[in-house]
């Protein structure tokens, strides 16, 4: 084992010869004599990891997996799966996300930099040990050690490199289905977005637009004049995304088939040829995203839409889902017809039901495929979790080449730490149940320790079908995610707002309209986010140190200024929340009408509507909005609104920059600091206004520590 200095505070164990994932930006150099802190270390076929743990002891991380934003007390695995039932049993989802922090007597950080399985026990074989068993020889392990969560977690963020940064207009309400079968049902849906005004910027196309499944094709039946089609909704505002699946057909006279084979640009068997597995297309080969040159070619299939006018993309079953392979169906056979000889007795009929439901997303076809990369042939299981990334990052590599300067929208759903530079994260295949709902609001502040702030979980729910109240309660959460997707799967109840009943239409709609009031707020946040290597969701025990504050789960802060507390069950009308100081609710109906009450610090019983919903403005914090409009192209912020609670002093800095293209990265942004002061009941306001920024009036409300509210106009 080779110990580095990564820099202060954070070291990098070299055990064996680790595969690059290329996850870490800053790897260390100095080599020093040091063994690896805090845990007893194993090395055999297998690492192993274990930490004897305080009765208090709390581990917080692991990124997108299930259960509470406190990992302690069950088992997580890291092994990216195709699993659409996340069930409390689960130990895996679509990402494998590495990081955690243990926060004790000692708090501090550990990232495992490996490609394949690690499986967590956190206190669940014995409730007072951490053991951690990494399936293989060759790891880097990184310790991050420092003062608070939140500091190590700036830490671990400054080393895996900037977060990546979509376009403004993905900040706006994306409406999603599996599926809307025709262009003409496409163009249905935007325009009863428009006619009804509810703001849209985007509808993602599910398999459906593509001709037989087949990635980069259109389907001249149902989705003619594609390019028509496209223009024709950009022009109103809203885009086209489509989606983009790993697996590609395997089809004579098909160009991405043809090409991939000329070029062996596709995983392997054993054999040496390209491996055959099954998806939606049927039998398909999987392009093999760790070589760089067939990486970059599947990037640049993008273009043939992009000149289309598409300016956004979702990746989907890219873990790889593998239906099937043909190696699995025969074992199936064989097992089958081996049973057919016996008597039918609970014992067969399980291993008869056991042969099939076993194929599909088997261990066995993942050890079966192969990679070429420029260190030799690799073993698909060995380098399984970093598939998805490098999907996301082939369609990144692809856009830089298109347009070197220009924002395209990007998320995943297979995702490691490292794809977070290239695209954002959706949460996968949910269900419309209020326990999934939850678990968006615990999952949320896991993912943004690990890099993915563009990030959410399909609103409303993917599968079974929702009701009014879920749609409303859950849009009202959603609407503080950075992604802000509808998207339901196909045999389900339709979820778009204007699906339910009138009153919960206007209800969304005004929820909605909240979000895009709320876009100059969120937008600086996140860029902040970005630019700082910080967390725009967290828990309340990343910034409050009290006992009370570590309980808390269902309560998180986004951004410097707001706190929020979802309504996240069936009929509530009202929730306890915690406060770990006073601070200012407004319960939002509309927008436009601001009923702002103190609240004290400590445990409260807060009454809420289900046409209402809750944020808080934390003490000496300004929170900035604008008005709404119909898509983000038609924000008009020259005018923005302000709340500040305000005990003596609040500081707010609103970024802004043109939220198309890249050059923000050189510094071309706007920075508007809006300083307020109160003492003896007299205010003052303060204006710096540096860049291009619009804002020309701000409508300004402060409310004092004592409840007094005081309105002004400050025009700029």
């Amino acid at each position: 084992m080779k110990s580095f200095i990564v820099n202060k505070n954070i070291m990098r164990y070299e055990i064996g010869n680790p595969i690059d994932t290329d996850a870490v930006v800053n790897k260390g150099s100095k080599e020093v004599e040091s063994s690896i802190p805090f845990f007893e270390v194993q090395i055999k076929d297998e690492i192993r990891l274990n930490l004897v743990m305080g009765k208090n002891n709390k581990i917080y991380g692991l990124g997108q997996n299930i259960r509470g934003i406190n990992k302690r007390g069950w088992i997580y695995e890291s092994f990216c799966s195709d699993d659409p039932n996340h069930s409390p049993d689960k130990k895996s989802l679509y990402g494998a996300h590495n990081f955690f922090i243990v926060d004790g007597c000692e708090k501090f950080g550990v990232y495992i930099d490996f490609a394949s399985k690690i499986t967590y026990d956190v206190g669940y074989i014995k409730k007072d040990e951490l053991n951690v068993t990494i399936d293989g020889k060759d790891a880097n392990i990184y310790i991050i050690t420092g003062s608070g969560l939140r500091e190590i977690t700036k830490k671990f963020l400054d080393i895996i490199g900037k977060g990546y940064v979509p376009p403004k207009w993905a900040f706006g309400y994306l409406q999603s289905r599996w599926s809307y079968p025709t262009g003409n049902e496409v163009e249905r849906i935007a325009n009863e977005f428009i006619e009804r005004k509810i703001p849209c910027d985007g509808i993602c196309l599910d398999l459906d637009y593509m001709e037989d499944f087949k990635d980069f094709t259109l389907s001249e039946e149902r989705f003619p004049n594609f390019k028509g089609l496209v223009q024709r909704l950009k022009d109103k505002g809203i885009k086209i995304i489509p989606i983009i699946d790993a697996g590609v057909k395997i089809e004579k006279d098909y160009k991405v088939y043809e090409e991939g084979i000329k070029n062996s640009y596709f995983t392997l068997d054993k054999e040496g040829k390209p491996f055959v597995g099954a998806v939606w297309p049927g039998k398909v080969h999987f392009p093999d995203f760790l070589n760089k040159d067939a990486r970059l070619w599947f990037g640049m299939q993008y273009k043939s839409l992009i000149e289309m006018g598409v300016e956004g993309f979702w990746n989907d079953m890219n873990e790889p889902a593998i239906f099937y392979s043909e190696n699995g169906i025969d074992k199936a056979y064989k097992k089958i017809d081996e049973l057919k000889k016996q008597e039918l007795n609970i014992h067969t009929f399980f291993q008869l039901k056991d042969s099939v439901n076993n194929i599909n997303n088997s261990i066995d076809d993942y050890k079966s495929m192969y990679h070429n990369t420029e260190k030799g042939i690799v073993n698909h299981y060995n380098v399984h979790n970093i598939y998805g990334y490098n999907m996301t990052k082939s369609a990144s590599e692809g856009f830089n080449k298109i347009d070197n300067n220009k924002r395209f929208l990007l998320f995943s759903r297979a995702s490691a730490i490292g794809a977070h530079r290239y695209g954002g994260i959706w949460t996968g295949d949910n269900s419309s149940w209020w326990e999934h709902l939850i678990m968006n609001i615990k999952m949320l502040p896991s993912i943004n320790m690990c890099g993915f702030i563009y990030s959410g979980a399909d609103t409303c729910g993917f599968g079974s079908n929702v009701d009014s109240e879920l749609a409303t309660r859950w849009n009202q959460f959603s609407i503080f995610a950075p992604l802000y997707r509808n998207h339901a799967g196909r045999g389900t109840r339709n979820q778009e707002p204007f699906a339910f009943d009138i009153e919960t239409e206007e209800i969304i709609r005004n929820t909605i309209k909240f979000r895009y009031a709320m876009i100059p707020y969120l937008y600086s946040e996140y860029m902040k986010s970005i630019n700082s290597s910080d967390m725009l969701i967290a828990p309340l025990c990343f910034e409050y140190d009290d006992k009370h504050a570590s309980q808390v789960e269902d309560q998180l802060l986004v951004g410097d200024s707001l706190m929020i507390a979802p309504i996240y069950e069936p009929n509530k009308r009202g929730r306890y929340v915690y406060l770990p100081e006073d601070m200012l609710l407004w319960k939002v109906k509309d927008y436009n009408n601001k009923i702002l009450e103190v609240i004290n610090k400590g445990h409260n019983y807060i009454d809420v509507n289900i046409d209402e919903f809750c944020v808080f403005i934390r003490k000496n914090k300004i929170f900035v909005h604008g008005e709404a409009a119909q898509s983000t192209e038609k924000l008009n912020n020259k005018t923005l609104n302000l709340i500040a609670f305000v005990e003596n002093k609040a500081e707010y800095n609103l970024y802004d920059d043109d939220g198309i293209s890249k050059d923000y990265k050189k510094d071309k942004k706007s920075n508007l600091k809006i300083i307020i002061t109160v003492e003896n009941e007299k205010y003052n306001i303060k204006i710096e206004n540096t860049g291009n920024n619009e804002v020309k009036k701000l409508n300004v409300t402060i409310v004092t520590a004592y409840g007094k509210e005081i309105k002004e106009i400050v025009n700029i």
